[in-house]
């Protein structure tokens, strides 16, 4: 449950890292490249140690679909609401094949 929580609050970060500055493109490239890159350091901060520990709970695979699937949740969210974009059903739908790799990844066959 730690790993999860971690991921959940590192992609919270690199959210912001990636997309926060799209509200400010008024502003010189390199200054938000430079403010990205702050962010991004406490997005490694929780990643890594994320990822430590889970791994031997989960697999690497699992890790990595795991992070997928909240990276998807954390962006909706930070789409709809800091963004202001519309959640289309469309993306919804995407969203969700990409979401049953988790019943693949953790089936075990």
């Amino acid at each position: 449950m730690k790993t999860i929580i971690l991921l959940a609050f590192s992609n919270i970060f690199m959210t912001f890292a990636w997309y926060g500055h799209l509200k400010f493109r008024d502003q010189p490239l390199w200054l938000v490249i430079l403010i990205s890159w702050g962010i991004a350091f406490f997005e490694y901060c929780l990643m890594v140690p994320a990822n430590r520990m889970g791994y031997g709970i989960f697999n690497a695979a699992q890790l990595k679909t795991i992070q997928e699937v909240i990276t998807l949740v954390v962006f909706c969210g930070f789409s709809v609401f800091y963004l202001k974009e519309p959640l289309r059903w469309n993306y919804i739908a995407a969203f969700a094949c990409i979401i049953l790799a988790v019943f693949f990844v953790f089936k075990k066959w």
